[in-house]
């Protein structure tokens, strides 16, 4: 069966909230012949710009086939899009006879102003959060996600994330296997789950000098990752190692480590079927209490009532 992949795109569009996701099925369809034709969809048809001035070609709306998913790309130009008529009338269409409707980014808005994202969870680029939570407050917006699945409706956060969906739905249609052999292709990591924040613990430490030990230690959180094990990686003494390391990066090795830890275990929680037992020894926590108490300091919940928030979504 193949299934037929819309993509809306409008004058000024973010280049890669919708070559992305093409690429990402476009690869899908080489290891699964038959299993995907995309089309390219704008209200007129024709060339149409993207922010950075490549176009792409595209039929009109009136000449879209049948779809079994609409993606929308976001981008700058997206709020001529969402306050278009024909534009939302054709999308509340697709959301009646599609599989799936997904948007990109602040492709959000236009799910929002054609009324499919009325009290269902969603996410968008962090930098639109509270845009979006101003206008349409019926939303159950979730600005630190990747994407969201609510029903039929998907939602990602912005640009490369919609390489994360794309992952997620070729998984959903064609299975894991094929869904990793196309992000080996993109050599991209295999594949940040839903769950996973916008934001990485790595960034917000800012630790230029230690960065290559942090990505070494967020790959080894099974292991002690005592400041004697990270200051030996250093070759620094650990009296001096942690001194530099709090006095660059403003917390402690410790808890540096915890909120590595933290962040990989709320992403395996919401993405993965282990116990937390399970979750609490992969992530180098050791015991399910010891993770439950860093959990409340992160997120002010355990582990257990955010996956039953997770689930319930």
């Amino acid at each position: 069966m193949t299934r037929t992949i819309g993509f809306l795109v409008y004058p000024d569009f973010q280049l890669l909230d919708a070559t992305g996701p093409i690429a990402t099925f476009e690869i899908a369809a080489r290891f699964s012949p038959g299993a995907y034709r995309l089309v390219f969809l704008s209200r007129d048809g024709g060339m149409v710009a993207s922010s950075s001035g490549m176009a792409v070609a595209t039929i009109s709306l009136a000449e879209a086939p049948p779809l079994d998913t609409l993606i929308v790309a976001g981008g700058d130009g997206v709020h001529t899009p969402a306050t278009c008529p024909v534009t939302l009338a054709y999308v509340r269409d697709a959301a009646k006879t599609a599989r799936r409707v997904a948007s990109v980014c602040s492709g959000t808005y236009i799910l929002a102003e054609a009324g499919l994202l009325d009290g269902k969870r969603a996410t968008t680029h962090w930098s639109r959060t509270k845009d979006i939570q101003k206008r349409y407050p019926a939303i159950r917006l979730e600005p630190d996600r990747i994407f969201v699945q609510d029903g039929m409706i998907w939602s990602s956060a912005g640009i490369t994330a919609g390489i994360d969906l794309s992952l997620a739905l070729i998984g959903a249609d064609e299975g894991e296997a094929v869904a990793r052999r196309v992000a080996q292709q993109l050599v991209v990591y295999h594949r940040r789950p839903g769950g996973q924040s916008q934001f990485s613990a790595l960034i917000d430490l800012k630790a230029k000098r230690f960065d290559a030990l942090l990505a070494w230690a967020r790959e080894h959180l099974a292991e002690s990752l005592s400041v004697e094990q990270l200051a030996d990686r250093a070759a620094m003494s650990p009296r001096n190692f942690a001194r530099l390391f709090a006095a660059e990066t403003g917390v402690t090795p410790a808890k540096a480590v915890e909120r590595l830890r933290v962040e990989a275990a709320r992403a395996l929680l919401d993405s993965q079927p282990l116990q937390v037992e399970d979750v609490a020894l992969e992530t180098g926590f050791g015991d399910p209490e010891r993770m439950r108490r860093a959990f409340i300091r992160a997120f002010g919940q355990p582990p257990q009532a955010l996956r039953r928030t997770a689930r319930a979504g």
